[in-house]
């Protein structure tokens, strides 16, 4: 079921309309079925498994909080993370793990025959993988004191709006909010109807445009034409950016209209001037995860600068590996390190280079700093779209050797799909506010409205296209 359908739209009207008349107990029973109905719309099977990791989490965290015993609080975790990571990689990477354990053993001149299952992958899989392990492990770590209402900890690993493709919530944010009687108001409702109709506008119109751009180019097979390539990798940036944040939008939409408060994904993440800076702006929720649960427990940067590059390099390969079964997701992972590795060993002398004292330079030099690093993303963003090793190189191939501007070939094309996205995301930028549009004046703010109704309408795609992050 998409948010970006007729389909959702009717079960979300359903839904809605029962919680407005039920009491809170009955408003978290509505919102788990309505949940279990959203999730099995896709395939019904795939709730056992889901619920598989949510009663083994559930008995686990308790266990773990009422010993005293350290070995005991321990194997409990173990059997959490083993129980919830053993789905996950039997589901998502037992095929690759085995592909590739094929292929090591033939290099050394040995013969094995693999099984390759026809594996489905439960969609969201990795999504709510993570949020139940981090209530076992914040548990774990007494931060979190862990409920014996079995139905509602099910509803926090649930709860529709942000099951399928987060963000990532800690129960320390969101099993509060399903615990407590929750405060409706107009206040609430409005803003999160514009965050669903801001959303819907990143995926029908821009996101799912832009892909008319990208996917040729990457389903060609080659040879490639530098400057098409160029084309595709600049809509595909603001494709995947308006595809999952549009995403996000909705579920912060959808949670604010049900009194709940979902955090915040993106924070203007092209506006960034180097990879730190990116990391804290785009896909907050993993970001922060692999930092907590990850990096820091790894030694983060308290053991030396080597340690701390090792830290880096671990957590963004697996960050990598997290977002599909495949080598270019992993060397993806290892360019993003590399590039934290690389600006953390400069950061002391670029800490030197005074800023300009001219207001006008120093904005012109902010502006050269972003657009430099977005191009250092774009190229990551190859890396991420390619279907394999050998496209990557071709297509990088091409970026130096085979630049040709031919007929065909349009910047305006892009130009014409994000310029409106662009001006909104500079006023929140020079506002350092992302809901700046809906507390703007009522003039601008009906401008605005109706030209995205009616981007959507001339020139939305329609028929329900799928959220990229639905495959992660």
């Amino acid at each position: 079921m998409l948010f970006n359908s007729l389909q959702f739209a009717n079960f979300f009207i359903i839904v809605y309309s029962l919680y407005l008349v039920l009491n809170h107990k009955w408003q978290n029973r509505m919102l788990l079925i309505a949940s279990c109905i959203f999730y099995g719309a896709w395939d019904w099977r795939f709730l056992f498994l889901m619920f598989t990791s949510i009663t083994t989490d559930y008995f686990c965290a308790i266990k773990i909080y009422e010993s005293n015993d350290e070995k005991t609080r321990k194997r409990f975790l173990f059997l959490s993370i083993l129980v919830n990571l053993s789905i996950l990689g039997f589901f998502k990477y037992f095929n690759f793990f085995t592909d590739n354990l094929e292929w090591l053993v033939h290099h050394f001149g040995f013969s094995i025959h693999s099984h390759i299952l026809q594996i489905i992958l439960p969609v969201g899989i990795s999504f709510y993988t993570f949020q139940a392990m981090s209530y076992a492990l914040d548990v774990y770590r007494r931060e979190l004191t862990p409920t014996k209402k079995f139905l509602d900890y099910a509803l926090f690993v649930t709860y529709f709006p942000q099951l399928v493709a987060g963000p990532i919530m800690r129960a320390q944010d969101l099993l509060p909010q399903v615990l407590a009687t929750r405060k409706l108001s107009l206040d609430k409702f409005y803003e999160g109807s514009y965050l669903i109709f801001w959303g819907l506008f990143q995926k029908i119109f821009v996101a799912d445009n832009l892909a008319k751009i990208v996917d040729p180019v990457f389903a060609s097979s080659g040879p490639y034409n530098g400057a098409k390539v160029l084309i595709a990798l600049y809509a595909f940036a603001f494709q995947i950016y308006c595809d999952f944040e549009g995403y996000s939008n909705v579920a912060r939409g959808l949670g604010k209209c049900m009194g709940f408060e979902i955090m915040i994904n993106f924070n203007l993440p092209y506006f960034a001037t180097n990879p730190a800076d990116f990391w804290r702006r785009w896909h907050i929720s993993l970001s922060t995860w692999l930092r907590d649960y990850l990096y820091i427990p790894l030694g983060g940067n308290r053991k030396g600068k080597f340690i701390t590059y090792r830290n880096i390099a671990i957590t963004m390969l697996l960050g990598g590996l997290w977002h599909g079964a495949m080598w270019t997701f992993v060397i993806w992972g290892a360019y993003q390190g590399l590039l934290l590795i690389v600006h953390r060993l400069f950061q002391p002398s670029l800490a030197k280079i005074p800023n300009p004292k001219n207001v006008i330079i120093e904005k012109i030099w902010f502006y050269i700093r972003v657009a430099f690093f977005f191009h250092l993303v774009c190229l990551g963003w190859l890396i991420f779209r390619a279907k394999s090793m050998d496209q990557i190189f071709s297509m990088l191939g091409s970026l130096i050797f085979n630049f040709k501007i031919t007929p065909g070939i349009n910047l305006f094309s892009i130009i014409g799909l994000t310029w409106f996205l662009l001006a909104v995301e500079f006023g929140q930028f020079i506002k350092n506010d992302l809901m700046v549009i809906y507390k703007s004046n009522i003039l601008l703010k009906a401008a605005i409205y109706v030209t995205c109704y009616y981007l959507i309408i001339i020139s939305g795609v329609s028929g329900g296209k799928e959220f990229i992050y639905f495959q992660f």
